[in-house]
């Protein structure tokens, strides 16, 4: 399954997900986007909403960008 995710890194508001309307997501986290840290917070708050190990989700698109697309195995 892929969904899109709109990253918010060094968010001032609590880290948290929230779903969209249209299906999509909104990542909110604390961790700058220095070094892929935004993105690995980003994959664990993927793999822990979606119950599914850290390992079953690959960032698919959009590494150095706000907007990105996620796969999940399983």
């Amino acid at each position: 399954m892929k969904i899109s995710v709109v990253v918010k890194p060094h968010s001032k508001r609590p880290a948290g997900c929230e779903k969209q309307a249209d299906g999509s997501y909104v990542l909110y986290t604390r961790a700058p986007a220095v070094e892929g840290m935004a993105n690995k917070e980003a994959l664990r708050m993927i793999a822990s909403e979606f119950g599914v190990p850290i390992s079953a989700v690959r960032l698919s698109s959009g590494a150095r960008n706000g907007h990105k697309i996620f796969e999940i195995q399983g």
